[in-house]
């Protein structure tokens, strides 16, 4: 395919062959008027010749060599070619050629164009018989001068006319190398550019929407940024409350439960030795009760503590759907398409949250650096593991160039740490697919399919 011309080349074009036709059309008008006006011109000389020549011949008819003699005097009459033929058909005179630009004709195309027919008229008096051939070539001459003046002029104006248009239309157009100088940059994740006011009304409210997008897009960066911090602060926060919940189930075991169990020991040696004695063998046996109470107290607390109940949130196929659906929401101009199998029950809900992770990161990637239109997510199973599936046609990278990026190295380790795969199959220009096999867990850590609320996204 040939390249497509500028458009600044093509306004001027438009514009310069625009004139021409113009220029063409007023031509044509006026070669239409001057040919009207050479045949008025000559019929009105050709009449005038015709009643002089008339009155001439009228005179001296009796006379030929003298009517000869007038007529040589005379020449050419008004435009007219003069012919004098006596009764046997022979010349006897002829009148010269034109004086006027004399040796100059101007084209026979051009003649034809211009150059109206004429009837000869014939003059008859006694033995002689004048002719008059009318003339109109010195008149198509000067309409030819004159067309070849208009016309180089003509010229001159069409270049300066292309030449100022093209001039025109580039500085009219200089703006657009800002603005796709300022999407480039916006291509590349930086949102810093605002464009200046401009000259013309419609540069000025696409500067304007550029300007616009460009301060939302930041504005989302920033808040995807503290999103994520948020994120990373949640999940740190989340583990030191565990470590917290760990190390105080632990002093609980240790302090509470030593200390009730040495109690229960020494109130069940008092109610043995005490059975004589039914008022401390009571009390006794009160305080055994009591402390069981405490010891199923401390264990419940304790198990809560290790395994901390909360309502569940969502399984993993509807927290994936739900979440595509969000992201759908956040992206419209990209078309996301869902393909989920049915997955096992008795999911581990840790399992769960790292799968929803790892689709919320390459999603996230997707999002910001690939500048895709179409992304596909497909979630298979098989006996021995889950596998995930995302593709995108955007841009695509070359994944042995150094980056400073994290989110491909923290899905990395999400994948490891289940001794899972993760393949990547990307290129510029290419589009990205990126493949992951995590093995299914244990059926022991399984007990349900659910997550607890406080890990949903």
């Amino acid at each position: 395919m040939h390249r497509p011309a500028r458009l600044d080349t093509r306004v001027s074009l438009v514009v310069t062959l625009t004139a021409a036709l113009l220029l063409a059309l007023g031509g044509g008008l006026w070669l239409a008027a001057t040919r009207d006006a050479i045949h008025e011109e000559v019929e009105a000389a050709s009449r005038v010749a015709e009643q002089w020549v008339t009155v001439l011949v009228r005179d001296s008819a009796a006379d030929t060599e003298h009517l000869v003699g007038q007529l040589a005097a005379v020449g050419r009459v008004r435009a007219n070619l003069l012919e004098l033929h006596d009764a046997d058909g022979r010349l006897r005179y002829r009148s010269p050629g034109p004086t006027y630009k004399a040796g100059r004709e101007a084209p026979a195309w051009f003649a034809a164009l211009l150059a109206p027919q004429f009837a000869p008229r014939q003059i008859a008096g006694g033995d002689v018989v004048v002719r008059l051939l009318p003339d109109a070539s010195r008149s198509v001459l000067d309409a030819w001068d004159a067309a070849t003046a208009v016309a180089g002029w003509a010229l001159a104006l069409l270049v300066l006319l292309g030449v100022a248009v093209r001039r025109a239309v580039d500085r009219a157009l200089a703006p657009l190398a800002e603005l796709e100088s300022a999407l480039d940059r916006t291509g590349d994740g930086r949102f810093d550019i605002r464009l200046p006011r401009q000259r013309s009304l419609e540069l000025d409210r696409l500067a304007e929407r550029y300007n616009q997008m460009a301060a939302r897009l930041a504005d989302s960066l920033d808040d995807n940024a503290r999103l994520e911090e948020d994120q990373a602060f949640a999940r740190a926060l989340t583990a030191r409350l565990e470590d917290e919940r760990r190390q105080l189930a632990r002093e609980l075991h240790d302090e509470f439960g030593q200390g009730i169990t040495a109690v229960r020991a020494i109130t069940g040696a008092i109610a043995q030795k005490s059975r004589n004695d039914a008022s401390l063998h009571g009390n006794a046996q009160a305080i055994l009760a009591m402390t069981g109470q405490m010891q199923d107290g401390v264990r419940a607390i304790l198990e809560r503590l290790r395994h901390p109940a909360a309502e569940p949130c969502a399984p993993l196929g509807e927290a994936l759907a739900t979440y595509c659906d969000h992201w759908r929401g956040c992206y419209p101009a990209m078309d996301l398409a869902l393909d989920l199998a049915p997955l096992p029950p008795g999911l581990d809900a840790r399992f769960s949250l790292n799968v929803l992770r790892l689709v919320q990161e390459a999603l996230t990637n997707i999002a910001r650096h690939a500048d895709a239109r179409h992304v596909r997510l497909q979630l298979a199973t098989s006996a021995h593991a889950l596998r995930l599936h995302i593709s995108d046609d955007g841009r695509g990278f070359d994944a042995s160039a150094p980056t400073a990026r994290l989110g491909l190295t923290g899905m990395r380790e999400r994948v490891a740490d289940y001794g899972g795969r993760l393949q990547l199959d990307t290129r510029p220009g290419a589009g990205t697919a990126l493949g992951i096999d995590l093995p299914w867990p244990a059926k022991a850590s399984a007990p349900s399919t659910t997550f607890a609320s406080g890990d949903c996204p």
